[in-house]
């Protein structure tokens, strides 16, 4: 498992978001990709990039409009997020409806 996961939760439907294509960006001067994955059948990322990461700042890009559909609200969520324990596991979920998300530190 990388040190970076995420879960993306279809609340609008009341089930995971599987198919999203998901980006992890890190902040040096600019942005710029580590990994990039989608979301599997349940909903999640197990694996996007490595299992180590320096501490600093760094961002999941969630592609919604290909989950969502053409026109949507929400054709992108960015989370931004500080890495400050490298040797942690950071699970970064998303919960997703036509019109909103939220997110979480989770476990």
């Amino acid at each position: 498992m990388s040190l970076v996961t995420t879960h993306v939760l279809d609340t609008g439907r009341g089930r995971p978001a599987a198919g999203v294509p998901v980006r992890l960006d890190a902040r040096d001067d600019d942005w710029s990709t580590i990994a990039a994955a989608t979301t599997d059948d349940d909903g999640r990322v197990r694996d996007l990039g490595p299992d180590t990461l320096p501490a600093g700042v760094y961002r999941l890009v969630f592609d919604t409009e290909s989950y969502l559909g053409e026109g949507c609200f929400l054709p992108e969520v960015t989370v931004a997020f500080r890495i400050t324990d490298p040797a942690a596991h950071h699970h970064v979920p998303v919960l997703l409806s036509p019109f909103a998300y939220s997110t979480y530190r989770g476990s």
